[in-house]
């Protein structure tokens, strides 16, 4: 099911933060940081995955950098402070403002406050966004990851691009939430960006 409140825009908000609010994972442990690269590269498409840059975790929790890429594609491992399990990939033209937003989360901001800082941002100038950029996602349960065979269990897979101030009347897609057929979430906003969400795997 996709609901603007939660479904959706949930996924896209959990792609591009290193969530501290988030409910804690049962007993949570960090994996490996080959298998955290392994397992954090699975949403890119596959001949963009070998030269992706990799951020993980360390054994305290810290977010790091696993792994230099030499594509544009960054990927994020799974929090293992997060109830279920989620990796995403994007373009690294959206770098700075997924940083951002890690940074903001990171003080203790949540949603609107992290997108209205966010879009300051953008307005003044600090953060540029590109035409276009592209992220990859895809979420499962906390225990539907399998390290022997490196797969999400029922996994959900969200393909996202991003069209700052793109509306319906520019690009000719709807605004509301549909199932296999793209749409423009945020339209008219800094952050606009065309949603497709396949069925589940």
């Amino acid at each position: 099911m996709i609901a603007r409140s939660l479904g959706a825009s949930a996924l896209v908000t959990a792609a591009v933060a290193a969530s501290v609010a988030a409910p804690a994972r049962p007993q949570a442990t960090v994996l490996p940081a080959e298998q955290q690269i392994a397992s954090a590269v699975l949403p890119a498409p596959a001949d963009l995955q070998a030269g992706a840059t990799v951020w993980g975790y360390s054994a305290d929790g810290r977010l790091v950098k696993l792994r230099d890429g030499t594509s544009h594609m960054v990927c994020l491992a799974d929090n293992p402070r997060e109830e279920r399990f989620h990796v995403a990939c994007y373009h690294d033209s959206l770098e700075p403002f997924m940083a951002r937003g890690r940074e903001l989360r990171a003080q203790g901001l949540a949603q609107p406050a992290v997108d209205s800082a966010r879009f300051a941002d953008i307005t003044a100038g600090r953060i540029r966004m590109p035409s276009l950029g592209s992220l990859y996602s895809m979420t499962g349960q906390s225990d539907s990851y399998d390290p022997a065979t490196n797969t999400i269990r029922g996994a959900r897979s969200l393909f996202v691009v991003y069209v700052p101030f793109a509306t319906a009347a520019s690009t000719g897609l709807q605004t509301t939430p549909a199932r296999g057929t793209p749409w423009l979430m945020d339209p008219g906003s800094p952050k606009a960006h065309l949603m497709f969400t396949p069925t589940m795997q």
